[in-house]
């Protein structure tokens, strides 16, 4: 809809509007190439011609993976519009689907089970990539790029004193806590994990919690980053619900409960693109197939560390990243 309004009230609408969507997961940059050189384009990949809409999530590490692709894809030539900063899962895979982005990182766990709607996850991390890559590619045209070593799957935490103080190792004896009435089994999770299939309802029955545990004091649903000091406070929840490579863990002092009846799938993170994007140039697979073996489980919890915990900005720590492992120039 067109409003009429005055040159000086239009200006100052579009500046909101340019405000909004960039925080929004509106387009907040584009480019051409910035960093020339380095082993991508050593090794003989050139997206010279090609442009591509980058997309990812709005927490620290799907930013940080979403502007390590736009850095890549620039230094072997090609012109980036930058959409990370997607708000939630769902709105990030159906800016896939539609084309609205012509890729974004995921994760095999959220693919398997809440993209293809799976009700059961597989325990083999390679198995569970091969099955999410042929049957997203076979449904819905979307390539999956190989598989990184990291996992960041969820896991249940809390404060190393609590755990120590309370004989607390695994999620059978979080549950044990939960059903025993104890006043300080007080969860916080994020919305999402709420209401998935791969989140809350799943994980309480799984573990047998039969005392009622979807309003406070018991369960408090939170922003996901506010979840970490939270927890770390005991203030309102002695457990979250976090991601086990998130840097804060390590920052705050938290212990993660092991997943001892392997409820959650496995979420290794692949760069998902729309087929017709690969076929454009099938060496923008190359691009992430590269990167990926780099991307361990403490390599990412010191990247997402330095944003989540320190307030790098992730731009710079993807680029940085990339530099001094050689896949871009400086």
């Amino acid at each position: 809809m067109i409003l009429r309004r005055s040159s000086r009230a239009a200006a100052a609408t579009l500046a909101v509007l340019a405000f909004l969507l960039a925080g929004c997961g509106g387009l907040s940059g584009s480019g051409a190439p910035q960093a020339q050189g380095g082993s991508l384009a050593a090794s003989g990949i050139n997206l010279a011609g090609q442009t591509y809409t980058v997309g990812g999530q709005e927490f620290d590490e799907q930013l940080l993976l979403c502007k390590m692709s736009v850095a890549a894809l620039q230094s072997v030539g090609a012109t980036v519009n930058d959409r990370c900063n997607i708000t939630g899962s769902a709105a990030a895979r159906q800016a896939l689907l539609s084309g609205e982005i012509d890729m974004g990182w995921s994760y095999t766990g959220t693919g398997w089970i809440a993209n293809l709607g799976n009700t059961t996850p597989i325990p083999d991390s390679q198995q569970q990539y091969v099955a999410v890559r042929d049957q997203d590619l076979q449904r819905n045209r979307i390539v999956w790029t190989n598989p990184t070593p990291f996992n960041n799957t969820y896991a249940l935490a809390t404060t190393r004193a609590f755990a120590d103080q309370n004989n607390l190792r695994t999620t059978s004896d979080w549950a044990t806590f939960v059903n025993s009435g104890n006043p300080q089994a007080t969860t916080c999770v994020e919305a999402e994990f709420a209401g998935r299939n791969d989140g809350l309802p799943g994980l309480l029955r799984a573990y047998g919690v039969t005392r009622p545990y979807d309003a406070p004091p018991a369960l408090t649903v939170l922003d996901t980053g506010a979840i970490y000091q939270a927890t770390a406070n005991a203030n309102p929840c002695r457990f979250g619900e976090v991601f086990t490579t998130d840097g804060r863990l390590v920052t705050l002092n938290l212990v993660t409960l092991a997943d001892d009846r392997n409820f959650f799938p496995k979420y290794n993170a692949s760069n998902t693109i729309r087929e017709d994007a690969v076929n454009r140039n099938p060496k923008v697979v190359d691009v992430f197939n590269q990167i990926a073996p780099a991307l361990t489980d403490q390599v990412m919890l010191d990247l997402n560390g330095q944003i989540s915990a320190q307030g790098a900005d992730p731009s710079q720590v993807a680029t940085t990243f990339l530099q001094q492992r050689g896949f871009i120039g400086g």
